[in-house]
């Protein structure tokens, strides 16, 4: 039935994918299928390791049904209003196909009048973990490829003068009257 010997996946995809086989196990045989062998076939990895040539939920990605010309749309969720003919939900067998494939990879899926369709994804035009991880680089993060920051990125936006002066002066001053504030759990 699908020609995809796996498929990567972020935790979050996974997830997502694991509660809709929980919550809906009574959905048509094609689309149980497909979801059955996106989760069995999945390579579930951080969405910091998440290839930028691997189609995440959200991402924006331009693929051929058989040899059609390619179409764009957005990878969702669900169906989301104000946004009609752009997104292409994971609720459709076809948005369920195509998330977790990579760049040139390929699945067929049966068809309602019982033939088979191919999917290729021809570009992740857009990935939300690849954005992400090209705004921390540029803002001085930590995170590159499979490395993680210990802790959240955080960058100094505007720095007042004045007020620097006052925090030093503040902390000398807490230090030298001996004020030593135990905090909420005190109370």
């Amino acid at each position: 039935m699908l020609n995809i010997d796996s498929c990567q996946l972020t935790t979050k995809d996974y997830t997502i994918l694991e509660v809709m086989r929980e919550r809906h196990p009574s959905r048509s045989e094609t689309f149980s299928g497909i979801l059955q062998r996106k989760i069995s076939s999945a390579v579930v990895v951080f969405r910091e390791d998440i290839p930028a040539t691997v189609v995440t939920l959200s991402s924006r990605v331009a693929y051929r049904v058989n040899d059609r010309p390619a179409e764009i749309r957005i990878v969702a969720h669900d169906e989301m209003r104000g946004l009609v003919g752009m997104l292409l939900p994971i609720t459709n067998p076809r948005g369920l196909a195509l998330l977790g494939l990579a760049e040139g990879q390929s699945m067929s899926i049966p068809t309602a009048d019982g033939g088979l369709e191919t999917l290729t994804v021809q570009e992740v035009v857009y990935q939300p973990e690849a954005a992400r991880r090209e705004r921390l680089k540029l803002a001085g993060g930590v995170e590159s490829g499979s490395s993680r920051p210990d802790g959240p990125v955080l960058r100094v936006v505007h720095r007042s003068e004045e007020l620097q002066d006052k925090a030093e002066n503040k902390v000398v001053a807490a230090f030298d009257t001996g004020f030593d504030d135990p905090g909420p759990s005190a109370a």
